[in-house]
C-alpha cells in the first residue's frame, strides 16, 4: 500500500461514510465536521479529505485490512491485490467534472456578493428596455496594417461600456420598469486554448483565454449592476458557435454571481432559443447559427405556444450576421443584429466589411409593442 501518514481525521472516517450514503455534498459534510467537532482547519483542506475518503468507500477489503493495522483509508491512493490467481493493481476512483459540478456551484453561490434591496419608483405606464450587446468578440484581434482597423480586448470592452451607456441615454425619455440584457452571441472569439472556434477553426486572438473569461466577466457584472440601478433585470443567454462551452460556463458564473441578488433573473439554460413575455409582447432571442430564418416564426408559435395566442406583438433578436436586416415573416418581425466587433484578416480576405458597427437597444410597450430603436454608433 501507498499512504500518507497523517492520522488526522482518521477519526471522523465512519462518521463521513454514513454522510455520504445520503448524498449531501461533500463541502456540506466539510462544513458539519468543522462546526460539529470544532476543527481549526479550512473547508478545502476537510472537503479534500472527504473527497479523498469518498473514492475508497467501496472497497470493503481493503477498509477492513487498514482497521485491522491501523492505517487511515482515506490516505490510501492506491494498492496491490497479490491473491492465488491475480496480482492486481487498484486505483482509487478519478474525480470527473460531474462529482465535483455540484460542490463547485454550491461554493460559488455560496460566495455570492449580497446586494441590497432596490426600491424603484412606482411607474403607471411601463416600458421594457432591450439591451444586446451582440457579438462582442473579447479575443479577437484586428490589425490596421491589414484591414484598415484595430481591434483587441481593450477596445472590446470600451466599446461594450461605451454602448451600453448610450443605450441608456437614449432610453431615459420612457419610463422603464422591466429590463431584457441579452448575453452570450459570441461574447469570446474563441473556445479552446489553441486559440480555436469550438468547431476548430483557427482565430486571430489577442491575450490568453483564460484572461479573457474573466475580462468577459468583468464587463458583464459591470454592465448588470450599472442597469440595476434602472430597473429589475432579465437575463437570457444565447449559445453561440465561437464560444458554445465557455460561453455557457460564464452564464453561469454570472448566475451564481447575482443568485442572492433578487431583482436579476435568469434564463441561462443551453437551449438556442428563448422567449421572454412582456404584455402583449412576445421577445424571441436566438444566436441566429442554427435554424433559418425563415422558419423562426413557425418555431415561436410552437415553442412559446403557451403566450402566442395572449401576445399581438412578436419579434425575434437574432446575431451572428454582423449587419442589420429587418423582416416581417407574417405576425413575427425577425431582426438581426449589428455588432461592434473589428474587422479581422478573414472578414477582410472575404469582403465582409465596412457594415455600420453598434450596440443595439429595443423600446417596447406593454400595449402597442416596439415602439423605439436606440443605436450607439462607433
Amino acid at each position: 500500500m501507498n499512504y500518507k501518514g497523517s492520522y488526522k481525521y482518521n477519526k471522523y472516517d465512519k462518521e463521513v461514510w454514513e454522510l455520504l450514503k445520503t448524498r449531501i455534498s461533500k463541502s456540506e459534510i466539510a462544513r458539519h465536521l468543522i462546526k460539529k467537532y470544532n476543527i481549526d482547519d479550512s473547508e478545502d483542506a476537510v472537503r479534500h479529505y472527504v473527497s479523498r475518503l469518498s473514492t475508497t468507500t467501496e472497497h470493503t477489503a481493503l477498509e477492513a485490512e487498514c482497521e485491522n493495522v491501523g492505517i487511515p483509508l482515506s490516505d490510501v491512493n492506491h494498492y496491490w491485490y497479490k491473491g492465488e490467481n491475480f496480482s492486481i493493481h487498484v486505483k482509487g476512483k478519478q474525480i470527473n467534472y460531474f462529482d465535483i459540478r455540484d460542490d463547485i456551484i454550491e461554493d460559488m453561490k455560496a460566495h455570492s456578493p449580497k446586494y441590497p434591496k432596490i426600491k424603484y419608483p412606482k411607474i403607471k405606464d411601463g416600458h421594457l428596455l432591450v439591451i444586446s450587446p451582440a457579438d462582442i468578440h473579447i479575443g479577437k484581434l484586428c490589425s490596421s496594417f491589414e484591414t484598415g482597423e484595430e481591434y483587441n480586448c481593450q477596445i472590446a470592452v470600451q466599446r461594450v461600456r461605451e454602448g451600453v451607456h448610450g443605450i441608456i441615454t437614449k432610453s431615459q425619455g420612457f419610463p422603464v420598469d422591466k429590463i431584457l440584457l441579452i448575453i452570450g452571441n459570441d461574447i469570446l472569439h474563441v473556445d479552446t486554448p489553441r486559440r480555436e472556434t469550438t468547431s476548430g477553426t483557427p482565430q486571430d486572438t489577442d491575450g490568453m483565454w483564460y484572461d479573457n473569461f474573466l475580462i468577459a466577466k468583468k464587463i458583464y457584472i459591470e454592465i448588470i449592476e450599472t442597469l440595476l440601478q434602472i430597473a429589475p433585470v432579465t437575463i437570457q443567454y444565447n449559445p453561440s458557435n465561437h464560444d458554445y462551452t465557455n460561453g455557457f460556463f460564464l452564464a453561469d458564473s454570472i448566475f451564481s454571481w447575482f443568485n442572492k441578488c433578487k431583482e436579476v433573473t435568469f434564463d441561462v439554460s443551453i437551449a438556442h432559443r428563448k422567449y421572454f413575455q412582456y404584455g402583449k409582447n412576445i421577445v424571441g432571442t436566438t444566436h441566429g447559427d442554427g435554424a433559418k430564418e425563415t422558419d423562426l416564426a413557425l418555431l415561436m408559435a410552437h415553442e412559446a405556444s403557451a403566450h402566442w395566442n395572449n401576445c399581438t406583438h412578436r419579434y425575434f433578436y437574432t446575431h451572428h450576421k454582423h449587419h442589420k436586416s429587418s423582416k416581417d415573416y407574417m405576425s413575427v418581425c425577425v431582426e438581426v443584429l449589428r455588432s461592434p466587433s473589428g474587422t479581422d484578416s478573414w472578414h477582410h480576405r472575404n469582403a465582409y466589411q465596412f457594415s455600420p458597427k453598434a450596440i443595439e437597444g429595443f423600446i417596447h410597450h406593454k400595449e402597442h409593442g416596439q415602439i423605439a430603436r436606440l443605436v450607439h454608433l462607433f
